[in-house]
């Protein structure tokens, strides 16, 4: 039977990327067996949660060297594939992962596909081009295992019960494995939900007009407790925001079940990001933007008056 592994990253924190859990769910469909290597400290714990969404084995490296030595995980996960052959390889597109998957590419020889949104069977999957306009579907060639980099939140994770029969792997690395080292990281400050998980989405763009512009949606999220702020790509090439709160193609996929376009025209390569939002309300000055023909709801005036009394009346009611 052809087997499917999940490579599970877990941060410094001990916590399991969600992520893992999606993919868990997808490879399910794909076969029966389905394995897990989870790379980074507190591994075993994340045994738990991967076995209850269908992982039959997940092998565990419980090390800070999954964090510090990029080439570390690709190495434990590459000798775990020499030994046990598996058909397919995927992992969660984070920044870390794109990182293991390439070294995996390059000691393996084997196809990688980046930026997949859905896995029709072990030898085809399927992404979206052109800002979500054009499906293509992509035969997977060339020696097994295959590996594929999924988008986050492509797929619900979906728990069916079950146990994992749990492996400790080895921690002794060649010295080559560790000649990289992440000399530093910088860790920014914490919102209040997180961006990929929060169930109302403020989002900014070139209307903001400048950093100061995105203080008025931290505002609103405050006041609405559960609410997470993203950003257009405009906003974030401009240097307003980071990075890590872009939204479209080449940032963050969210599906809350509010979405609030404030300043956003709707490109296509923004879209992508977050039409699978269950509600879209729309804030823009122009009535033609692109991103009212999609909304629910478009108000139409100017953000910088409007934004401040959605805050004040949100803040009224929650006080009442």
């Amino acid at each position: 039977m052809a087997s499917v592994w999940v490579v599970a990253p877990v941060d410094r924190s001990g916590a399991l990327h969600p992520a893992s859990l999606e993919l868990c769910t997808k490879a399910r469909s794909l076969t029966e067996d389905v394995a897990v290597v989870a790379v980074g400290p507190g591994a075993a714990e994340a045994a738990g949660p991967l076995g209850d969404h269908g992982a039959r084995r997940v092998w565990v490296w419980d090390d800070t060297a999954a964090h510090d030595h990029p080439g570390s995980a690709a190495a434990v996960v590459a000798d775990l594939v020499a030994e046990h052959r598996p058909s397919l390889l995927l992992l969660p597109m984070t920044y870390d992962m794109r990182d293991v998957a390439g070294r995996l590419q390059a000691r393996l020889g084997s196809t990688l596909m980046s930026n997949a949104t859905d896995l029709l069977d072990l030898d085809r999957a399927r992404t979206e081009i052109f800002g979500g306009t054009k499906i293509v579907d992509v035969a997977l060639e060339g020696p097994e295992p295959r590996i594929v980099l999924v988008r986050p939140r492509s797929f619900e994770a979906e728990p069916v019960g079950g146990t994992a029969e749990v492996v400790e792997c080895s921690s002794d690395l060649p010295e080559l494995a560790r000649a990289v080292r992440v000399s530093g990281r910088r860790a920014e400050a914490a919102a209040a939900a997180k961006l990929e998980d929060a169930r109302v989405v403020i989002a900014g763009g070139r209307g903001l007009g400048g950093p100061e512009g995105f203080a008025l949606l931290e505002e609103l999220a405050g006041a609405i407790g559960t609410a997470a702020v993203g950003a257009s790509r405009a906003a974030v090439d401009a240097g307003w925001v980071p990075y890590s709160l872009q939204i479209g193609q080449t940032g963050k996929t969210v599906k809350p079940d509010v979405y609030l376009a404030v300043g956003i025209s709707g490109a296509l390569q923004h879209v992508v990001g977050m039409k699978g939002a269950k509600r879209i309300v729309a804030i823009n000055k122009d009535a033609e933007a692109p991103i009212m023909r999609m909304a629910d709801l478009g108000v139409v005036g100017d953000l910088f008056e409007i934004v401040p009394r959605l805050t004040e009346e949100i803040r009224r009611r929650t006080a009442s």
